[in-house]
């Protein structure tokens, strides 16, 4: 089908459906957003398992946890979206499906995390409602039915 833009940055097939540049280009980047957010969140694990020390907490919060188990949440969830976002980056449908579901689990995770890093909590949380919107809107392949 031919496609035509439109200025708001919308191309357009003659059958009137239509996808955004940016949903097209986020879905590849949405997979290496979710590597990268899983490779820090390895790395964020294995320090918080390893010294104690590194992280403080501010002030009291309800959802208080050792650092050790905070360091075993993140190493598990850290690595699952590295494996996640490497499936997106090949293209399996498989992936995108579970890449949403990993995108909230991290949201979650990082607001359960707000006190120990709030500012980079905070950036983890925004990645992942951009990974979740850019997986959802993404129509370039065809859905399964």
């Amino acid at each position: 089908m031919a496609q035509t833009a439109s200025p708001s940055g919308a191309h357009h097939t003659r059958s009137g459906k239509g996808h955004s540049t940016w949903a097209t280009g986020g879905a590849m980047f949405a997979g290496v957003l979710l590597f990268v957010d899983g490779v820090l969140a390895v790395l964020n694990g294995v320090v918080s398992i390893a010294r104690d020390n590194v992280y403080t907490l501010n002030g009291s919060y309800t959802y208080q946890f050792t650092l050790t188990s905070w360091g075993w949440i993140h190493l598990v969830v850290g690595v699952l979206l590295v494996l996640t976002g490497l499936g997106i980056m090949s293209g399996a449908s498989w992936a995108r499906v579970l890449g949403v579901g990993m995108a909230a689990v991290s949201i979650v995770a990082n607001f359960m995390w707000l006190p120990y890093q709030p500012v980079w909590a905070v950036i983890a949380i925004a990645i992942g409602v951009f990974v979740i919107w850019s997986l959802l809107t993404d129509r370039t392949r065809p859905v399964a039915r």
